[in-house]
């Protein structure tokens, strides 16, 4: 059962990594959501958070700057969250 809840949330996750790219969620939505996710994270090696919660801190440190800029790029944030997806995918699937 907490597997299935771990898959449940990490499809919810990356459903709300697609409404972020298509805007339809904001980066503070996005990061509260993504942040509840518990089992999810109980389910992955701890380091899984501290890299998840790294993104999400820039990210939202990130919506003070309205487009791309030197030192902040929205497009390789969402990239590396899928990045964190498709490697949390396959732990799961590992275990």
């Amino acid at each position: 059962m907490p597997t299935e809840l771990a898959t449940h949330q990490l499809q919810t996750l990356q459903d709300d990594l697609h409404a972020l790219r298509d805007q339809r969620l904001g980066n503070h939505a996005f990061s509260t959501r993504a942040r509840a996710h518990s089992a999810l994270l109980a389910a992955l090696p701890p380091r899984y958070t501290e890299v998840l919660h790294g993104l999400l801190d820039r990210l939202e440190a990130g919506a003070l700057f309205t487009e791309e800029s030197c030192s902040f790029s929205h497009q390789d944030l969402v990239d590396s969250l899928q990045l964190w997806l498709d490697k949390a995918r396959a732990t799961l699937a590992a275990a």
